[in-house]
């Protein structure tokens, strides 16, 4: 006979894998990760029609890649969410010595 502690464990583990993503969803993930890799690269041969927003375009597309590829090949959106605060500190902390870095070289004055 079972526990209450064992029925809710099981209730519990039924819900975790109710919200995991078939194995299509991953696939339709990978091909939109696919575009959006391609765009960049587009991008980056069209840079100087774009003028100054050519880079915060590039750091918002990071940005979105940067979540997807965290939140669901790397399952943190199923995982504790201090697992994903210790993420998007990082991302943020990138973003911003990556900007120092292109002050410091005087990208933006050129």
């Amino acid at each position: 006979m079972a526990t209450d502690t064992e029925h809710a464990h099981d209730a519990a583990h039924a819900d975790e894998h109710a919200e995991h993503w078939s194995d299509f969803q991953y696939v339709k993930l990978a091909i939109l990760l696919a575009v959006v890799t391609g765009v960049e690269v587009l991008l980056s041969y069209i840079k100087d029609d774009m003028g100054g927003f050519f880079l915060p375009i590039l750091l918002i597309l990071m940005a979105f890649k940067f979540m997807a590829v965290v939140l669901y090949f790397m399952h943190l959106r199923f995982d504790n969410r201090m697992f994903s605060i210790l993420f998007y500190m990082g991302l943020f902390l990138a973003i911003g010595v990556y900007l120092v870095a292109l002050f410091t070289f005087r990208f933006f004055s050129a």
